[in-house]
């Protein structure tokens, strides 16, 4: 558990508390470390949970998959990023997501129900998480608000220019990397590969961007017009 100290720290979950009081409360909310490898489902729909997932190394998908294998990405999580949360938050709540292994992974469980109950000791690093909690949730809610913003314009187009945008804002650069693939970005914006790869050819010929795989570049619409491509 100690290896992975650096990567708790950063967690927002875990805001406010040193080493060993982080060591110290996870035996207390039932943490565990569990290893999965690359293309393995750490929970699936149809299950319940009562722990939510922090990944501590590799990363996760949180997809939404059909009974034809239309399969539409939630989000990505990386090292330092929670997934499960809300199910696990609330008694006997069907999982109506999948969670899939990216990649060969180490996740901590925890158990938010015994996170609720306030141990005997009613100590201080136990109400801490509980207020962290919330601001865990809340960063949730935030992150499908974005999705919901982007997938809901009409267009490819008008849904890539409105993630990459986002994209921008967040990392604050016109230069970034993003976590998906090119299919994994079509997954997650709900449209065909094809015509997204379409439209961003379109986006670099009109100078408005460059991309190589997980990387873009955007230019505000004077520079690009400037711009010799």
């Amino acid at each position: 558990m100690q290896e992975f100290l650096p990567v708790m720290k950063q967690s927002p979950f875990f805001s406010g508390l040193e080493d060993k009081e982080i060591l110290s409360i996870l035996g207390c909310i039932g943490g565990t470390v569990k290893h999965r490898e690359k293309g393995s489902f750490l929970l699936q729909a149809g299950d319940t949970t009562e722990s939510m997932g922090l990944v501590l190394t590799g990363s996760v998908l949180v997809i939404q998959e059909d009974l034809w294998g239309h399969r539409n990405i939630l989000s990505k999580c990386t090292a330092g990023d929670f997934f499960g949360e809300p199910y696990a938050a609330t008694p006997d709540a069907v999982l109506n997501i999948s969670i899939y292994a990216d990649s060969d992974c180490d996740v901590l469980w925890l158990h938010v129900r015994q996170l609720l109950t306030t141990c005997q000791s009613v100590c201080g690093q136990h109400q801490t998480l509980i207020r962290n909690l919330i601001n865990v949730l809340s960063r949730r809610l935030l992150t499908f608000n974005d999705k919901i913003t982007h997938i809901s314009k009409r267009s490819t187009r008008d849904k890539l220019l409105s993630y990459l945008s986002s994209e921008s804002i967040r990392q604050n650069s016109l230069s970034f990397d993003i976590p998906y693939d090119r299919q994994q970005l079509a997954d997650y914006l709900s449209v065909e590969r094809a015509a997204m790869s379409s439209e961003l050819s379109k986006l670099q010929k009109e100078g408005l961007l460059k991309t190589n795989r997980k990387h873009f570049e955007l230019y505000a619409l004077e520079d690009a017009e400037g711009a010799d491509w």
